[in-house]
Formats: C-alpha cells, structure tokens, sequence
C-alpha cells in the first residue's frame, strides 16, 4: 500500500493518491473530515487556520461508500488559493508580470529547505521551495492516514496521541484509564496533553514565543493497542517495522528525533531494567509485564501497545527573524517573514498519529492477503488466534 500527494502551500489544491486498499470497505468523506479537523486546531495555531476549513473531495475508488480496490483520490481545495492566483497561476507570464509580482524570495530562512532547495533545483525564487517544503502538505498526510486508522479501527486497532512536553513544560501524566479516555482528555486540551496544569503552563510558553516573535517545539507520544503479534520482519532491514515508523516520524516537517518506547534512556539503564519479561495466560496468549520496549521487538510487534515519541524543533520561520544571505546580492539580511505558528506542536501530534497509522496499515495489507476487506479481518482474526494458542 502506498500513497502520493501533490500540490503546493498556496496552490489551487492538494491531492494524494492511495494505491493498494482493499475492496469493500466501508469509507465515507466525514471518517477524513473530522481528522482534517483535528489537524487544523491547537494552541499556537497562526492565522493560516482561520482562513482555511479543510474538507475532502473523493475523487475515485469509491462507490456507495465502499472502497473498488482501484487507486482512491482524495483533493482538499485550499481556501487562500483565491488571494494567490496570479503569484502561484500555472500559466506563463512575461517579463513585465514577472515585476509585478511582489513575492519573490531570494532571502533563504535559517533552519528551512529554503536554500538546499534552490540550490539542489537550481530555483532563483525560492518561493519554488517553501511552496511545497510548507507543512501544508501533511493536510493530505493526514487524509491519507485517515483511511488508514479507519481500515485499523475496522480490524479493532485504535490509535491516538497527545503532548508531552512543549517548551521545557512537561506533562507530568503519563498513564491513561484507556485510549478513549487518553481521546477524551487530549480533544478537549487546547495543547492536547494529558496534564491540565501542564497544558496552561504550555499555553503561556507559546503566548510569551509569539510576543517575542519566537517560537517553541516539544515532543509529541503515539500510541496503538490491539496489532497482531509478528507484523514486520526481522529478516531483512527494510521491512522492520520500528525501522518504517521512525522513517515516517522524522519524515513530517521539522521533527528532529523520534524514540520508541523508554527509547534514550535505555542507554542509562541496564539490561534488567530495559527489556520486558514474557508472561502467559489461558485468555490472552502470551504478553509482556512491563512495555518498556513500546511494543517492538526484533523489528516485530509484540502484542503489546505501541509507543512512539516525535521531537518538533520550533518553527524556524520567527517574526524576530536570524541573519541569513540574499542569493541575488550576497549581501547579510534579516530572514524573509512567512506567516507562520508560534507552536505547531498539538497539531502536529496529530500528523504524528496518522503517519504512524499509516505504516501500521500498510504493514497490515503487505503482511496478509488484502485484495477484498471482508478476506483481511478473517485473515487476522486467524492469525490472532494462532498466536494465542501457539
């Protein structure tokens, strides 16, 4: 199973494209909607989000509400578009529009793609660039890994996520009653973190970053209960499951690190205190007394919930901005100022749960056979078994 996605931050449209979903299962524009939804709130959130309202247009591979087993497309127009038309149009324009249009940078932001870009595209406007390294395109990500947590949800694999740490502020709850709770708590927290007290204490840290014209990152925690034991491989590198996952967690926008499980600090810890002891009973099958290895082991899930950490550096594109070069001139300048967030954090632990959603899904459909929805589930629920009577 894989995706595309195309399209640029202030472009007409953003579009991916699904390829490898079964037949037959049930997917409606409103299991995507409510997860644009998500992604778009958050403390810290500038005013990008108030102009947009994400909703999704299917645009093939689904009938009635049921998935063909055919590529399915998914398009989310982007609202700005309008105010864009002439700086980010397809068509050619000459020399004398080109002048008219007041959007060129040539000024790259520290800690961007601004100037690797330009330079590895050979872009002397490196609107080229942040028009499409924008955070933008996890829109489509996040729609994309929507599908996947509903083919999840269908199989009994629930996913969520929530903050813990932004700024320097930690949380200091860590352990949930369930997943629903950790839902509950984290979708009514405008920071999405599980400590209430924490949560106001990161609230001010963002509100102080923006009237400093700084900005601040944090560590966001997914978490899934209910894979099936042995999805992954130990025998090859690249189809290890951990390996997938923190591909696709340092593969968002600005995550600098990524850790499963106590992840560092088994470093600091011996052996005794790192990996967890197997236990077994007549119901459950086999599991584990402590999960401190986040439910992988040997590139596998173990039955346990999986735990997978993200570090989000701050935002590099600051309003107080760094020194950096014009590429035309050469000459030192203060950065060029996009509108921007001050924290991105809450919203991105979600793009973080539905990128980590969609390598467990498509680990899934790789590992058992897929073409037809009804065929997975048995093929699962068979498999399930195996391991709680082996």
């Amino acid at each position: 199973m894989r995706y595309l996605t195309s399209g640029e931050s202030h472009g007409p449209k953003l579009i991916t494209i699904i390829e490898g979903l079964p037949a037959g299962m049930p997917l409606l524009a409103e299991d995507i909607n409510k997860e644009l939804a998500r992604r778009q709130k958050g403390h810290g959130r500038g005013r990008r989000m108030q102009i947009e309202t994400d909703t999704v247009e299917i645009g093939g591979g689904i009938r009635h509400g049921y998935t063909l087993g055919s590529p399915v497309s998914l398009i989310v127009e982007n609202n700005d578009w309008k105010h864009w038309t002439k700086v980010m149009g397809q068509d050619p324009i000459d020399e004398a529009e080109a002048n008219e249009i007041k959007r060129k940078i040539s000024r790259p932001r520290p800690g961007h793609a601004d100037l690797n870009g330009a330079i590895k595209y050979g872009h002397r406007d490196m609107r080229n660039v942040l028009e499409r390294s924008s955070a933008r395109e996890t829109t489509v990500r996040v729609a994309a890994g929507a599908v996947a947590k509903k083919l999840l949800d269908l199989l009994g694999i629930k996913v969520a996520s929530h903050v813990v740490e932004i700024g320097g502020i930690k949380s200091n709850i860590t352990n949930y009653e369930s997943i629903e709770k950790l839902k509950e708590i984290t979708e009514n927290s405008p920071v999405r973190c599980l400590d209430e007290e924490a949560g106001l204490k990161m609230m001010n840290a963002i509100d102080e970053a923006k009237a400093n014209g700084d900005s601040i990152g944090g560590v966001v925690e997914v978490i899934v209960e209910g894979m099936p034991i042995g999805v992954g491989s130990y025998v090859h590198y690249d189809r290890k499951l951990d390996a997938k996952l923190a591909a696709a967690i340092m593969s968002i926008n600005a995550f600098k690190g990524v850790e499963i499980g106590i992840g560092f600090e088994a470093a600091r810890k011996p052996g005794s205190e790192v990996h967890d002891e197997i236990i077994w009973d007549q119901e459950k099958g086999y599991s584990r007394r402590t999960n401190r290895l986040g439910g992988l082991e040997g590139g596998m899930t173990n039955g346990m919930p999986i735990v997978v950490r993200g570090v989000m550096k701050p935002i590099p594109t600051l309003y107080k901005p760094l020194k950096s070069v014009d590429i035309d001139t050469k000459e030192e300048f203060t950065a060029s100022i996009e509108r921007s967030d001050s924290c991105a954090v809450p919203a991105a632990s979600v793009v973080a749960e539905h990128a980590v959603a969609w390598e467990l899904a498509a680990a899934i459909v790789d590992q058992f056979y897929a073409d037809r929805f009804e065929g997975l589930a048995a093929n699962i629920a068979e498999h399930n078994r195996h391991a709680r009577e082996f």
